[in-house]
């Protein structure tokens, strides 16, 4: 997303058709689990991941635009979140240490990827051996006012079979809000693909 757009990333009306509050209860996030948000913007999801990850847990905010993650450090500066940690680097080259996450999540970005094998191979090599991973985008079914053209759009069927090619189990997919889908399971052990 251009940067000069950010500010449609918090927009109240997109809390009514992109509650928080839903994708989150979807991802089962424990106390403690470090959660990379690849693609963070300007924190849409971050803030509330780290609440339900608690004190105990980290979030490591990444995306490519460091004017997006400015935002953030705003949003960041004005609170008393401690558990947020921005990295400004590419999907496919996050720079987190290996098996450091336990949950990788993607919001409205998979469809802006031009390499999803790159990215998922990066997501793996990020993930511990019970991590799992999220993915959310704009449902291509849906005309909306809001988000990319459909012809833009990838089908939650398409990334759901991209993740069990990388090596994802148990990929179960539902759709939330009013334009989105989420699609997400564990990560399969290397010895049982």
């Amino acid at each position: 997303m251009d940067a000069s757009l950010a500010g449609r990333l918090d927009t109240p009306e997109r809390l009514l058709w992109l509650p928080p509050a839903v994708v989150i209860g979807a991802l089962a996030i424990q106390p403690d689990d470090a959660i990379a948000d690849i693609g963070a913007g300007t924190g849409y999801f971050s803030l509330p991941l780290a609440q339900a990850a608690g004190s105990l847990g980290q979030v490591y905010a990444v995306d490519c635009q460091a004017e997006m993650l400015k935002r953030l450090q705003l949003k960041l500066d004005a609170g008393s979140i401690s558990n947020i940690h921005m990295i400004n680097a590419d999907a496919d080259s996050t720079g987190l240490p290996n098996a450091s996450c336990d949950l990788v999540f993607m919001a409205n970005v998979w469809h802006e990827f031009a390499d999803h094998t790159a990215v998922l191979r990066e997501d793996r090599r990020i993930l511990n051996a019970r991590g799992r991973i999220a993915v959310l985008d704009w449902r291509p079914d849906v005309e909306a006012e809001h988000g990319p053209p459909l012809h833009h759009r990838i089908s939650a069927s398409d990334a759901l079979e991209d993740l069990q090619l990388a090596g994802f189990a148990e990929v179960k997919q539902s759709n939330v809000g009013i334009y989105s889908w989420l699609v997400q399971g564990p990560m399969q052990p290397e010895a049982e693909q």
